[in-house]
């Protein structure tokens, strides 16, 4: 999920239309995933759009929509922590809705992840007033995310992991197809490189990265699994010096380890894993 923000910004197209496209890329991936998944259980591919599966497509539809006008109109540093913030969502609200208390040590591994997330972006969070826009989206990817991982969990409760995911896809793309055609993006990209771009998307973040994201949330607690959003904060940034020798310099390096602190903290004790 950490390559996302380098796919989104090489498709060529609008933030409507990636988003649009990542999805429906992902849609072959899953389909084969579920007749795995069924075959593996001796059952028939039963296709339930229960409401949990509904809610969360839509919710999903939100985040990415936002997600993407946010990484198009303003600074990456701020487009991932801004949206870093679903997991305090997710605390906040997993108690009132999913009946998950989250422990005590949850609410200290979410103030170090984020204080880690702080160091990661270091000088590169900026507050602009052209910018305010895509920080304003990007505040509001981390609610429609963060409430994602509630509907999710609720899903699961009750449904097949990989025909819960499916469903909740196939509402995502129908809504950000709508969405699409009454917008003014460029939906077409120009060359192979935005085709490709495109497809990563679908196969390797969605179907891939959240695919196994709809596993862990399965077996995990919601408020755990969301702060998924900061090891994808660590992934982008080591890819980013990987591949295209961006700077990472010994605060970013302690910031990942705030991070991963925070999530070890925040870790469900065994008798509840």
């Amino acid at each position: 999920m950490g390559f996302s923000p380098v796919f989104v910004r090489e498709a060529e197209v609008g933030a409507f239309a990636s988003a649009f496209w990542r999805v429906m890329f992902a849609l072959p991936v899953l389909i084969l995933w579920a007749f795995w998944e069924a075959n593996r259980k001796s059952q028939k591919l039963s296709l339930h759009f229960s409401k949990p599966a509904i809610l969360a497509g839509i919710l999903f539809a939100g985040d990415l929509g936002f997600w993407h006008l946010s990484i198009l109109n303003t600074t990456m540093a701020n487009a991932t922590f801004l949206t870093g913030l679903a997991p305090v969502w997710v605390i906040l609200f997993s108690n009132l809705l999913l009946k998950e208390k989250p422990p005590k040590n949850a609410f200290l591994g979410i103030l170090i992840c984020l204080f880690g997330m702080g160091l990661l972006i270091n000088t590169s969070f900026r507050v602009e007033p052209e910018r305010l826009i895509g920080d304003l989206y990007g505040i509001i990817t981390s609610l429609f995310f963060g409430f994602y991982f509630i509907a999710i969990r609720t899903g699961t409760r009750n449904s097949n992991n990989s025909s819960l995911f499916l469903v909740s896809t196939i509402v995502t793309t129908f809504v950000l197809f709508i969405v699409t055609l009454f917008s003014s993006d460029q939906f077409l990209p120009q060359t192979e490189r935005g085709w490709a771009a495109l497809a990563s998307l679908g196969v390797l973040t969605h179907a891939g990265g959240q695919g196994l994201l709809t596993i862990a949330i399965a077996a995990l607690t919601a408020a755990f699994s969301s702060l998924v959003i900061f090891i994808e904060a660590i992934a982008a940034a080591f890819f980013g010096w990987l591949l295209f020798d961006e700077k990472m310099d010994i605060i970013q390096l302690i910031g990942c380890t705030f991070i991963l602190l925070g999530i070890w903290v925040s870790r469900p004790s065994k008798s509840k894993a």
